[in-house]
């Protein structure tokens, strides 16, 4: 019937919206010329022809389906199951009741391990090992540690003890009373405890230092004062800042002096003096913000979101003594101009709070923000108290300096603070740099012209940046934390151990030797330098790993190297695509590598700092999650013979979980030639001679792995629930998915959503052709983010295997999403127009079914990644094309769901829309 309501609504002018789309694209151009006119004719007659060839698809299927049916008649003929209905009170105690002891568990995860020596002969204990954990009492992350000791009796399992850090105090805000600037980091971290959500530590003093609740806070153990026996007070860093300070961190080189951000500036306080300093002045507090756009010491949005850096600034590991017996402290920092870049309103719905979040969001093709490295040197008097700060500045504008660069996404500095380093990217993250910058680079702020020339003329020409490595590929190159640089042997010379994916397409790891070459360019000469002026030639690079798996480098995955022995630790896929393991290796002679982690299991490793043995979190589908401590035996520098001696448990399986059912793994050959891996979880109380509705649950989006060897329990035990209510849920990691190589990740470049449910749909068809009950007449798809967009997808796509799809925080419009994702997968804007539209669900609305109760839109309308603005110019268009939908929106949530009340009602409705549109009875009759 809504079919034949909106018909002649469709037949007026079907290509409409495409022509829409185009002047968007084209308005902020100027007036058209006449390519571009003939543009619009291409685009309104690519419109149409695509009607067409999609009315001839629809007709093959047609026939297909008929013949389909006549080979089924032959066989038995399988009922449809129908999951019972409920009422939605009745869904609610029944996730209540599901939920009590997931809960329990995820309390139970120790992670953010420090391994520290006691140095004590007659003791009992080796070490003392900390870490962040919730207690069974408190649903707090605080401070934990177990003590290790020397000998242990094998033939009984030892359990570590966890014992408090610190004595109870308020660690955590109470839920909505965060700052918007801790809201959002919270955001961009995906942290979903509550507490210490992490912690810095100096090993010569025993000193740590946490932001928790509202407050900085530092206690001591493990130092020259000895161990702690009783829980410990924390101590409050008392300030006169009247707003939250973010990002504490000790510095280095000496540990009574700390560093944290302020309203967007850097300050340092002493621990001891409660001195207290600010180092930059680049923003002034304003309301206001378009009259405020600088930042110093803060990773801006993008730099957060897209590439996992969320500091931006660097103490130096060393000091530089003065002839007063004083010292000087450098702190490298980034200072940002966001001048350029669009300010985004959010207005919360709320009537009682009606607040407005407005904050910088660069969309693609539009500017990014101004970067820049400067340096603050604090000058500390023999008292140990600041007698002078001075900021200083590049001696060229960065952008001469390192030209075509747009993000820095790591840095910091070499051991002996000689020199600081940084890793850069161009635009299009197809080239990376790692540069070293010598600190006599750096010349005393002045805005007085003729003063400033007369400090440029200090620094010698022979003072400039260094390009130690370069690497550029044809897809995109993937940020990572690999990145060991040793201690310099000589001074021209740098050896370090980076991960590469542009050499093979899998990333793995090299040793190279830079040599510290005296650039040709001349800066007194006048003039500005060439791009390759600044570059070293490589001495040696060394392949450390090599084949087809990769080297993880990501989200907590990095190497630990033994200097002593000179081999490298590091997490991998060697031995499944499916697995992490623990590999060891000698970077000297390198040869295979050796697994130290069990097989069967996935497990997330922690290497000690002296490498003597190591920590790992490990589960497969069937087992929950377990914390193993394992020393590691062996002849020094001996790969064949290094292995693992298993030692205590931290944290033992908690058993099954009552009525949970893991999944199974299966894998296919596409017709793409690629092996796709899934995940099925049967309906729990499965009947012969019965099928049942099926529901695909995706993300499909790059960075991202869902089917491997973990256990799903807890994460996505909603999957479950499903399974326990009667439907087959399916999980496929298509083309674009990580873990697989740099070839099976960059398939969608340029042409996002045109590839990814092709893999989708030839999964489910691979599942049906092995498993009878099936039922390919009952599709129904959900996913969040990039899962969202992916059902928005499926449904416009396949809407004939699709029956209902439920989308979740959708990005409906690439033109609307960031610079550094969008950018780096689809290529700039004016140069991939086709891709970015039919990369665009919102500019295609007139494909989505006209049936309603198919298509349900979840989003947070405080969102501030995948702006409700996504959702909102969807619907514009499903209106104007006459399509039906249905939308719930949460007003006081951003891109993930927290409130707990939001997070079930989302799940509630999750299950009662799949119930009646999908499994139920009355699903069926209102699909007649």
């Amino acid at each position: 019937m809504w079919s034949m309501l909106n018909r002649s609504a469709e037949e007026k002018d079907p290509s409409c919206l495409h022509v829409i789309w185009l002047y968007q694209t084209k308005a902020s151009e100027g007036p058209q010329d006449e390519a571009a006119s003939v543009s619009v004719t291409e685009t309104c007659n690519m419109a149409a022809a695509m009607e067409t060839e999609q009315l001839g698809l629809e007709i093959f299927e047609t026939v297909a389906g008929c013949e389909e049916h006549v080979e089924k008649e032959e066989s038995p003929r399988l009922e449809p199951f129908y999951v019972e209905r409920y009422s939605w009170s009745q869904l609610k105690k029944l996730l209540t009741d599901t939920r009590k002891y997931h809960g329990y568990m995820m309390a139970k995860a120790p992670h953010d391990f420090m391994f520290v020596k006691k140095n004590d002969p007659e003791g009992p204990h080796s070490h003392r090992i900390y870490y962040l954990a919730m207690s069974g009492e408190n649903r707090e992350n605080t401070l934990f540690y177990s003590e290790i000791p020397k000998t242990i009796n094998k033939a009984a399992v030892l359990m570590l003890s966890w014992k408090p850090l610190l004595d109870l105090f308020q660690a955590s805000l109470d839920y909505g009373m965060y700052s918007r600037e801790e809201e959002l980091l919270r955001e961009r971290k995906r942290i979903g405890t509550i507490g210490i959500a992490s912690y810095d530590y100096h090993r010569g003093s025993g000193t740590f230092l946490f932001q928790a609740g509202s407050g900085i806070y530092h206690v001591k153990d493990g130092g020259p004062h000895g161990f702690t026996q009783q829980p410990l007070r924390p101590n409050l860093v008392e300030t006169s800042c009247p707003n939250i300070r973010m990002d504490p961190k000790l510095c280095p080189a000496d540990p009574n002096w700390i560093a944290f951000i302020h309203s967007n500036d850097i300050w340092i306080s002493n621990l001891e003096t409660r001195e207290e300093r600010r180092l930059t002045f680049v923003h002034n507090e304003l309301a206001n913000i378009e009259e405020d756009p600088k930042s110093a010491g803060v990773a801006t949005f993008v730099l957060q979101e897209e590439f996992d850096r969320y500091t931006g600034y660097w103490w130096c590991p060393d000091t530089k003594p003065t002839l007063n017996g004083g010292k000087i402290l450098r702190i490298l920092y980034e200072e940002n101009d966001e001048s350029e870049v669009e300010i985004i309103h959010v207005t919360s719905p709320l009537l009682e709070t009606r607040r407005t979040d407005s904050f910088r969001y660069p969309k693609t093709g539009t500017p990014n923000p101004k970067v820049t490295f400067k340096m603050s040197e604090i000058t500390i008097d023999a008292e140990g108290r600041i007698a002078d700060v001075v900021d200083k500045e590049l001696v060229q504008p960065f952008e001469i300096l390192f030209e075509g660069v747009e993000y820095i996404a790591r840095a910091g500095w070499t051991p002996e603070g000689k020199y600081a380093w940084s890793i850069l990217l161009d635009r299009s993250q197809t080239r990376l740099q790692i540069v070293l910058i010598p600190p006599a680079l750096f010349i005393p702020v002045e805005d007085d012209a003729m003063e400033r020339q007369k400090l440029i003329d200090t620094v010698p020409d022979s003072v400039t940046p260094l390009i130690i490595y370069e690497e550029t590929t044809d897809v995109w190159i993937n940020i990572h934390d690999i990145f060991h640089i040793f201690p310099q042997a000589h001074e021209d010379e740098i050896e370090f151990i980076f991960a590469s994916e542009c050499k093979t397409g899998f990333r793995h790891l090299y040793k190279i030797t830079s040599v510290l070459k005296e650039s040709k360019y001349k800066r007194s000469c006048g003039g500005l330098p060439a791009p390759s002026d600044f570059k070293c030639p490589i001495k040696e690079e060394l392949a450390v790993t090599s084949g087809e798996w990769e080297v993880l480098g990501r989200h907590g995955s990095n190497i630990r190297v033994d200097e002593a022995n000179k081999l490298v630790y590091f997490q991998g896929t060697k031995d499944s695509p499916l697995e992490h393991h623990l590999y060891v290796v000698s970077y000297e002679n390198p040869g295979e590598a050796k697994r130290l982690t069990e097989r069967g299991y996935s497990h997330a490793c922690c290497v000690s700092q002296d490498c003597d043995m190591f920590i790992s979190k490990y589960s497969n589908q069937k087992s929950p999650h377990c914390v193993s401590l394992y020393r590691l035996t062996g002849p020094e520098g001996d790969i064949a013979h290094r292995a693992k001696d298993f030692w205590a448990m931290i944290l033992d399986s908690a058993g099954p979980l009552p009525d949970y059912v893991p999944p199974e793994i299966f894998s296919f050959e596409s017709s793409t030639g690629f092996t796709l891996y899934g995940m099925m979880y049967k309906p729990h109380n499965l009947q012969p001679g019965k099928k049942y509705p099926t529901v695909l649950f995706i993300y499909g989006g790059p960075q991202v792995q869902l089917v491997n060897n973990r256990f799903k329990g807890i994460k996505y035990f909603r999957l479950n629930t499903l399974a326990s209510l009667g439907y087959v849920v399916v999980v496929i990691d298509n083309r674009g998915s990580c873990h697989r190589g740099l070839k099976f990740e960059g398939a969608f470049k340029y042409k996002m959503g045109q590839i990814e449910i092709e893999d989708q749909v030839e999964g489910l068809q691979y599942l049906a052709s092995q498993h009878d009950f099936i039922d390919l007449d009952r599709v129904g798809i959900h996913g969040w983010s990039y899962g969202g967009y992916l059902s928005l997808m499926a449904l416009m796509q396949r809407s004939d295997i699709f029956r209902v799809a439920i989308a979740g925080a959708p990005v409906t419009l690439w033109m609307f999403y960031d610079t550094g994702y969008t950018e780096r997968y689809m290529g700039h804007p004016d140069h991939n127009e086709q891709g970015y539209y039919l990369g665009s669900v919102a500019m295609q609305a007139e494909n989505f079914p006209s049936e309603p109760n198919r298509l349900l839109l979840l989003h947070g309308f405080l969102d501030e990644n995948v702006h409700f603005a996504h959702t909102s110019i969807l619907l514009s268009f499903l209106v104007r094309a006459g399509k039906p939908y249905d939308l719930q929106i949460y007003p006081q949530e951003r891109h993930s769901i927290r409130v707990p009340e939001s997070g079930e009602h989302y799940e509630l409705h999750l299950l009662y829309y799949l119930q009646e549109n999908l499994g139920s009875h009355i699903a069926a009759l209102k699909a007649m």
